[in-house]
């Protein structure tokens, strides 16, 4: 079996959430047997095909940006081409320019779409594409959400219910490196032996803004991982509230991101809009066995953390309910190791990487019989 991926990013051009999905499932799938080639956009000079973990990540040349939204002139035939190989498409949305390609190529094959999030951001450019996103969304044959919470509190997902399946996201604890100790010595001594850390592309959902106010008038080392658009005005506002325990770290090589995960005392994930539909790095959070600290957005971020289990939930957009949620993790070590034993347990329960593989490769195959 064939299978193609299409989405606007992937590995090893950018490193987010959902080019990680992407690349765990098709390193996963090479196991069961299944080809996999991943056909994204970007803007770089560099090859137009490559062997990545087992799979063959294609390149378009991206010829222009509009609200997030990557078009490429290009990309029609080059999806056309790989496409007529494959078995089976698999869509990752949103992204309106697929939903074009898709009808402009005529693609005839079996598509698997697994839904990432509702667009909530440009709500004015919605209000055009609504008709497109709704042609698109009925025609694919198999729908995936992510959690069964965002399948419960999703209005576009409840509209195709009857062919909508629910797949967590996985990752594989093997395919992550293991830091020296010289790395996790390094980091010690640079952050302290006790703090709480962020991971993550430094966007305008991820609630930052919310945790620095979280943080005033607490001495608590806080370590920020990642870059991202709204990086300098997040500086800017620790500076303006004499914050002096924030270490913006920058994006990081994985070793040190590991490093940091390993020796953290507690993950926060103060994201506060249903933009973050799952929380990648929350679930790194889980797999490495600490307690976290999220916001309830009806979003897989409570699938992952549990209240009161596997850490501390709170209202979205409340910095003093995440400072006392801080204080108290802080304040009870015993409950916090337990929180975080729970947490790993859960991860080894329901959100490996080789769970979430046979689960696709299962549907891909419902779908070519």
């Amino acid at each position: 079996m064939r299978v193609l991926h299409f989405y606007k990013t992937s590995f090893p051009d950018t490193m987010g959430g959902v080019e990680q999905v992407i690349n765990q499932i098709a390193r996963g799938a090479n196991r069961w047997g299944v080809q996999t080639d991943v056909l994204s956009l970007t803007p770089k000079r560099v090859p137009r095909v490559i062997e990545m973990d087992g799979y063959w990540a294609h390149r378009a040349k991206l010829d222009l940006q509009i609200a997030s939204t990557g078009f490429s002139v290009s990309a029609f035939l080059r999806f056309a081409q790989l496409a007529k190989k494959a078995d089976v498409i698999h869509y990752h949305f949103p992204w309106p320019f697929m939903d074009v390609v898709h009808f402009a190529t005529m693609v005839k094959k079996p598509t698997v779409l697994t839904y990432h999030s509702d667009i909530i951001r440009q709500k004015h450019l919605l209000k055009f594409y609504r008709p497109l996103k709704r042609k698109f969304l009925g025609a694919v044959n198999s729908i995936v959400a992510t959690s069964p919470n965002y399948l419960a509190t999703s209005d576009v997902l409840t509209k195709y219910k009857n062919k909508v399946s629910v797949i967590p996201i996985g990752l594989d604890k093997a395919t992550y490196p293991v830091p020296s100790v010289e790395r996790l010595n390094y980091w010690q001594g640079r952050v302290g032996q006790k703090f709480f850390l962020f991971v993550g592309v430094i966007r305008y959902y991820k609630g930052l803004h919310i945790l620095l106010e979280a943080a005033k008038g607490l001495d608590y080392p806080i370590v920020i991982v990642g870059a991202g658009p709204i990086e300098g005005e997040l500086k800017q506002q620790a500076i303006k509230l004499g914050l002096r325990n924030i270490h913006f770290l920058g994006q990081l090589p994985d070793e040190d991101k590991v490093a940091l995960l390993t020796l953290c005392y507690g993950v926060l994930f103060p994201s506060h809009l249903r933009s973050e539909a799952f929380g990648i790095s929350l679930l790194e959070g889980a797999m490495y066995g600490k307690p976290m600290i999220s916001s309830e957005i009806g979003t897989g971020t409570t699938f992952i953390n549990i209240a009161n289990e596997t850490g501390l939930v709170v209202p979205p957009s409340d910095p003093a309910a995440l400072r006392q949620a801080m204080q108290y993790l802080w304040e009870h070590p015993d409950q916090a190791a337990e929180m975080g034993r729970r947490a790993e347990e859960r991860y080894w329960e329901h959100f490996t990487a080789d769970q979430m593989v046979k689960s696709y490769v299962d549907l891909y195959r419902s779908l070519v019989k």
